[in-house]
């Protein structure tokens, strides 16, 4: 067992950034970490190798994704194939997402790590 501590917590960018992203916990079948964008702020990620779970954990925005967009806030549970376009917009409150990974994120990029 292992007790994950930070998960879920919002944490601010740092100077010039535009969100905050720190991984938590990674073996090879899967990767926990916590995404963080503040109100106002820019979602400017791109498509992932694997596929992933948010569990919303604070804050409240828009998900866009594929041809689909979707109000999101604290409980939300939304997954994201691998390889579908997806962001955060309208970032209405500071938002905090944990992010599952499975497998391990970038594990399948240019041939895994």
């Amino acid at each position: 067992m292992q007790v994950i501590g930070g998960g879920g917590k919002f944490t601010a960018p740092a100077g010039g950034t535009t969100a905050h992203w720190v991984e938590q916990l990674r073996v090879p079948d899967l990767s926990v970490g916590t995404y963080s964008i503040p109100r106002g702020g820019v979602d400017d990620q791109v498509p992932h190798t694997e596929d992933e779970i948010y569990v919303i954990t604070a804050g409240r925005a828009r998900l866009e994704a594929g041809h689909d967009s979707a109000q999101v806030g604290q409980g939300a549970v939304i997954y994201v194939p691998a390889g579908e376009v997806h962001r955060f917009t309208d970032i209405t409150e500071d938002l905090a997402a944990l992010v599952l990974f499975a497998p391990a994120e970038e594990s399948r990029a240019d041939g895994g790590r």
